[in-house]
Formats: structure tokens, C-alpha cells, sequence
């Protein structure tokens, strides 16, 4: 099964084609950016086909991280990931952004729960807490940096994603502090391609998770009636 994935969700362009079978990435393509994700995809998506000696035709499925992220980066990877299947009727699995940053530390240890954080700035993060066999200890919310640390520090647990060193800035105190930490803000499109292959498509749909509304909001106040 060749999957192709995408992500878009932060400040990074990433495309990966990998043979699910054989566990084997053919290409991925990565490149950090913190915006011109929508000139840089479908080049980069090209680029990986050449690369890889493969028809967009002969992709099985795809995949697409779904948030939360930048509202802007999720439109774009969202909507090319919808494009590509409705032209070639292959199915679109859209996977969290905190559940891939968090899949190469489970792959390794799922003993000891892994919180992946991505800054949500103003003092906020994007959480979620992940522990033996995937089950899910934490569920994605966006979260004061203070609360995030106290719901997650009650035992031992690694840290992945931009906002981990905001969470160990407030850590509590008293508690042991956590085992690993991983200032990851990239998600790895070869784990997407991974976790988008067992997931189920009907469960896992590519919708947008953005988990707060957008800091840019209309300008209400001043508006014009209109007569």
C-alpha cells in the first residue's frame, strides 16, 4: 500500500511516499517555512512522484495532518490532500498533528506517557497525552501553559513539540520532572504515512481540528450598518 502524505499544519512543508508493506519510504521531502506552504506544496508533491518514479495514480491512499496548527497551513494541506482524492478516488485519512509529533517516542518506549505540546502562543499550548498501546491519557485541547503542566505532571512522562520547554518552565513544584524532552516542531511525514495506514478512513476524516478560534477576528465594532 503507497501512501502519500502531507503536512502543512506548522512551520515546515512535508511530503513523504511510503510503501506500507514494506515499511519503506520511497521519498520525503521536508523543508521548515513559516509561510508559503500553498506555492511550495503541489512543486515539492511533484517533485516526490518524479523522484520516486510514481503516477499520482498509483498512490493507494493519502494522508494529511489535521490540526491543530496554523489556520492557513491546514486549508492547504487539507484541501490538496481532498483534491488529490477526489481525482483519483482514493480515500483521505487526516491524522491530529499532536498524535504524530508523539508516534516516534511511543515507537520506541510506550511505557512511559508521552505529552506532545505545540505553542499556541499567549501563554497557551495545544496538548495531548498519549500512553501505552495509544490510548489516549490526555485528549487534544488548547490549554493555558499552567494548566497543561499541572494535568500532565503526575507521574512520569516524556515531552515532545514546540511547547515543551514552555511546560517545564512551570512545572510544578514538588513533581518529578519529565524524563525526555524533544523540542520537535516538525511532524514527521513518513510517521503520518505510518499511523495514517492503520487508521480507519470512515474514523478519520480530513477535517480541520483547530481547537480554538483564530487570533484574526472581524473588526465588528466599527461597522457599518447597513440601511
Amino acid at each position: 500500500m503507497l501512501i502519500l502524505a502531507l503536512d502543512t499544519a506548522l512551520e515546515a512543508c512535508s511530503v513523504a511516499l511510503h510503501d506500507l508493506e514494506a515499511d519503506r519510504t520511497l521519498v520525503r521531502l521536508q523543508e521548515r517555512m513559516a509561510r508559503g506552504h500553498a506555492e511550495a506544496l503541489i512543486p515539492m508533491v511533484e517533485r516526490a512522484l518524479d523522484e520516486a518514479e510514481v503516477a499520482i495514480s498509483d498512490v493507494d491512499a493519502f494522508a494529511v495532518t489535521v490540526g491543530p496548527g496554523s489556520f492557513t497551513g491546514l486549508r492547504v494541506g487539507i484541501s490538496a490532500a481532498r483534491g488529490f482524492g477526489l481525482a483519483t478516488g482514493k480515500p483521505v485519512i487526516g491524522i491530529p498533528t499532536l498524535t504524530v509529533l508523539a508516534a516516534p517516542l511511543l515507537a520506541q518506549d510506550d511505557r512511559v506517557p508521552v505529552a506532545a505540546a505545540i505553542d499556541a502562543r499567549h501563554g497557551n499550548v495545544y496538548l495531548q497525552m498519549i500512553g501505552a498501546a495509544g490510548r489516549v491519557l490526555v485528549t487534544p485541547r488548547a490549554t493555558s501553559v499552567k494548566d497543561a503542566a499541572r494535568s500532565i505532571a503526575n507521574g512520569p512522562v516524556r515531552l515532545v513539540g514546540s511547547g515543551a520547554r514552555l511546560l517545564t518552565e512551570v512545572w510544578p513544584s514538588g513533581e518529578r520532572l519529565p524524563v525526555e524532552i524533544q523540542i520537535e516542531t516538525m511532524p514527521d511525514p513518513v510517521w503520518l504515512a505510518r499511523l495514517a495506514g492503520v487508521a480507519d478512513p470512515a474514523r478519520s476524516e480530513p477535517k480541520p481540528l483547530y481547537l480554538r478560534d483564530a487570533d484574526a477576528k472581524p473588526q465588528t465594532a466599527q461597522r457599518i450598518a447597513r440601511r
